[in-house]
Parts: structure tokens; C-alpha cells; sequence
């Protein structure tokens, strides 16, 4: 069994991966001010809770977007399990021409989402993930050809409260109606309504720069909420980026083996 984690800005998502399945998910807040034997105990407790002991475990890989924790992370799967755990990152093979100007910026759940998405999905394909912030990736065969980050979905609406003395903070709820006849409906409709417009619109502009896609892909912990507003047909993938770190767990796996390491 696989141990796959990701880690993003807000919550880091730890998969138990065996013969392509994903057999459990467990989710822990992100926090650099945590040591490595405070993620060990916490990873330790949520995957027991999962019903897995760290025996389970014959390899780990690690995405990570908040550098701080790459080391702290590896440490701490270390002491929880005693194996070396595989980083997204430079040396890396994932059979990706990244058609970057620096391809060393592209962030490893970028480059995670691509693999898992051209491994089920026939290119040309568009990855939106939305996390703390929001991204479309264009994908063409074995290629990734760019991408547009925005604020995410929680990002503008905690910006809009904090910067507008009127507007209360609130929950990300259906709105009766596109027309808000409250302030927090109007509120909701702008934040639903506005960002799968915007989606949309991003959708067409990047197939005018390119060409038309076969396939969208939606995945992230906003995905849910706004893909219901797109009008784009758009498909959920929940476990996208667990997915993608399997793949690149099998195909260094293998690469390795190769050589006799």
C-alpha cells in the first residue's frame, strides 16, 4: 500500500493507494509551525482512524506547495513508518514537457494534476483546481502548455468582507436565486454565480488561444460548490491529485527498479 500525500495551503489530504485503489482519504490542517514528530502523532492518529497502522505502508510520495514542510513532512513519515518518501519535484520523471519559460516554478500539485488527468482523459484537456487559490492548466498530448491562477473562491470572499465595513463574513451556501434580496445573498450569488462565470469564460478564451478540449476537469474543495453554475460541461475528479501521485509513485517505482536501485 501507497501512502499519497498532498499538501496545499490549507489542509493536507493523506490517501492509502493499493493496486490503483484508494482505500481510505484523511485530511489534516496545514500548519509550518508544527515539528516532525507533531505530524507524525497526527498522521499516526487520523490514519488509525482510517483503519490503518503504519505497518500497512510499503512507500510514500509527498506533493507540496508550502516548501517550509518538505523536509518536515519527509521527516515525519520517516518516524512514522521508517520508509524514504518520494517528492514531487526536481529529478522527478512524469513524462511531461512542461512549456514553461522556468519549468523549476511549476508547483508540484500543477504538475500532479496533469499526470493523473492525461493518464484517464484524452488530451486536449483543461484541469481547474480549486484550493486556496483557483487554476486552469491547458494539458495537449504529454504536454503542458500554461496555466492561470486567480484568488480562490474563500480568498475573495474573506478579501471582500475584511476590506468592506458592511459586509459580514459568511458561509458558501446556495443562494435562493441569482438576484440576492439580502446582503448575504447577494453576497453568495456574486461569489457562485461570478466564479463560474469566470471559469467559463476562461474555459473559451484559453480554447481560442489553443484549441478545443475534449475534457474539463474539476477537482479541489470548492469544486463542488461552483461546478453546478458552470455552464460548461465540466467533470468532478475528488481524488485527481491522489491519483496523479500514484501514478508517479508506480512510474519512478519502476524506473528504479530498472536500475537496480
Amino acid at each position: 500500500m501507497i501512502l499519497a500525500i498532498d499538501t496545499g495551503n490549507t489542509n493536507i489530504v493523506l490517501g492509502c493507494i493499493e493496486n490503483r485503489k484508494i482505500r481510505a482519504v484523511a485530511r489534516m490542517a496545514t500548519d509550518v509551525n508544527k515539528t516532525d514528530y507533531e505530524y507524525a502523532v497526527g498522521m499516526k492518529n487520523v490514519l488509525a482512524f482510517a483503519g490503518f497502522q503504519p505497518e500497512s505502508f510499503e512507500g510514500a510520495i509527498l506533493s507540496n506547495v508550502v516548501w517550509p514542510l518538505t523536509s518536515t513532512l519527509c521527516r515525519a513519515v520517516k518516524l512514522l513508518t521508517g520508509l524514504d518518501t518520494l517528492v514531487v519535484g526536481k529529478g522527478l520523471k512524469t513524462g511531461l514537457d512542461i512549456r514553461l519559460d522556468d519549468p523549476g516554478q511549476i508547483g508540484a500539485d500543477l504538475v500532479v494534476g496533469a499526470v493523473a488527468a492525461l493518464h484517464l482523459h484524452r488530451p486536449p484537456l483543461i484541469v481547474i483546481d480549486m484550493g486556496t487559490a483557483t487554476t486552469l492548466s491547458y494539458l495537449g498530448e504529454s504536454t503542458y502548455k500554461g496555466c492561470v491562477i486567480i484568488p480562490g473562491v474563500r480568498i475573495a470572499v474573506e478579501a471582500l468582507s475584511g476590506r468592506a465595513a458592511e459586509l459580514p463574513h459568511i458561509s458558501l451556501e446556495e443562494p435562493p436565486s441569482i438576484f440576492g434580496r439580502s446582503t448575504i445573498d447577494a453576497m453568495r450569488s456574486g461569489v457562485l454565480y461570478g466564479n463560474a462565470g469566470m471559469i467559463d469564460s476562461m474555459i473559451q478564451r484559453m480554447e481560442e488561444a489553443a484549441r478545443p478540449v475534449a475534457t474539463v476537469v474539476m477537482t479541489g474543495g470548492n469544486a463542488a460548490l461552483i461546478q453546478k453554475y458552470c455552464k460548461r460541461e465540466i467533470l468532478i475528479d475528488e481524488n485527481l491529485l491522489l491519483d496523479g501521485l500514484y501514478y508517479l509513485y508506480q512510474k519512478n517505482l519502476d524506473r528504479r527498479r530498472k536500475r537496480g536501485e
